[in-house]
């Protein structure tokens, strides 16, 4: 490579910062990426890439030879009210980037620009995957089934991470987000006077029951040295104080890193809420879904990253695992690669809230240090 890609980086930072701010100012939605993918897709054209539209995603090809590494953005937001005074706000009511994936579009575009600027010394091909639907939406599914992964030797997704100082990259070798799954449920029981509870068959206390027992999936069937998780997040039924309703409804989340775990805990789930249903005399309806799987990082390719940035001076060290979810997963099931991050979190400049909250904000003046390791590793792959 006969450029530095951290100089590089840094001579365009005011573009990556502003391509960020344009994002952040106009959120969309998982699937409805129309103005983002637009802007991404004009440059990308002016730039020389080769595109290919998977509905709102962009698969960008650039380069020639045997070997292909490609690099990953997500680009929709959450459905969130922005509450930071900042001038980049969002202008969208009810929606915000607050999970950073505007500064994920930004950097990625950065090293589009740069690539491309130096394609000429490309020894291989570099595709960049502009994705849509991360939150909820498994848009990594439909871009790998638009071809994204054909013919990729290895792949790299970056996340801005509010766990790590601002500027660090972190780097972890196997599992580091979990597999993630939703469940709802319904208790049928019989209403009636709440003064004559002996006259129905009250859903409420066969909730409760189920809610508290729920808590011994992980406490009591999960090995303690293994991790799950199971929430309760939402729970509805009933109107007044005087009426026993005929249903409550419930909604929850549970997590896991190794699948013979997830497995374990939807079978412990379906058997309790049906199990205590029963015992009362109630019925039960529930479904239980599978979101993501866990993200597990090929640690060749853990190893790999350390060394680039090693090489190219950027401060790199671990990352702690955490109980989120991300369907980059999806990827690594299929091609090695690793999802890195970049921390965000500055006391200093008052950016101290966690992802999916409304005064989520990143430090923009580390985003170059993203766009400088992704050109790194495209070159130093290619090699």
């Amino acid at each position: 490579m006969g450029f530095d890609p951290v100089s590089e980086a840094k001579r365009i930072e005011n573009e990556i910062i502003a391509w960020r701010r344009d994002f952040h100012m106009y959120p969309e939605l998982k699937y409805e990426e129309e103005r983002t993918s637009r802007i991404v897709e004009e440059h990308l054209r002016e730039w020389g890439y080769s595109i290919r539209r998977v509905g709102t995603g962009i698969i960008a090809d650039i380069g020639e030879g045997e070997k292909t590494i490609a690099l990953r953005a997500d680009m929709d937001a959450l459905p969130v009210q922005e509450e930071n005074d900042v001038p980049y706000k969002s202008r969208i009511p009810g929606k915000m980037h607050a999970c950073g994936h505007d500064a994920h579009t930004a950097m990625l575009l950065g090293a589009a620009r740069i690539i491309a600027e130096h394609k000429d010394e490309l020894r291989g091909r570099v595709r960049l995957i502009f994705q849509p639907a991360e939150e909820g939406g498994n848009g990594a599914v439909k871009m790998i089934e638009g071809g994204a992964l054909e013919g990729v030797d290895a792949i790299f997704g970056f996340h801005v991470w509010h766990e790590l100082p601002s500027g660090i990259i972190g780097i972890r070798d196997g599992p580091f987000l979990a597999g993630a799954g939703f469940f709802e449920a319904k208790i049928q029981g019989k209403g009636g006077h709440g003064a004559s509870p002996h006259e129905t068959i009250d859903p409420i206390p066969i909730a409760a029951e189920t809610v508290l027992a729920l808590q011994t999936i992980v406490s009591r069937n999960v090995n303690p040295i293994e991790t799950g998780v199971v929430s309760v997040t939402a729970i509805h039924g009933g109107t007044t104080f005087n009426v026993i309703p005929e249903e409550v409804e419930m909604k929850g989340t549970f997590r896991y890193y190794r699948p013979e775990i997830g497995e374990l805990i939807k079978r412990r789930m379906a058997e309790i809420i049906d199990g205590i249903a029963r015992t009362h005399g109630a019925g039960a309806e529930f479904s239980i879904n599978d979101l993501v799987p866990p993200t597990i990082n090929d640690p060749k390719m853990a190893d790999f990253a350390r060394g680039v940035a090693e090489k190219y001076g950027l401060r790199h060290g671990d990352v702690a695992m955490s109980m989120g979810a991300e369907d980059f997963a999806y990827y690594l099931q299929k091609v090695p690669g690793a999802f890195l991050t970049l921390g965000i979190y500055n006391e200093e400049k008052g950016i101290v809230y966690p992802h999916h909250h409304p005064k989520f904000d990143v430090d923009e003046d580390v985003l170059y240090l993203g766009t400088a390791m992704e050109v790194a590793l495209a070159f130093e792959f290619l090699r």
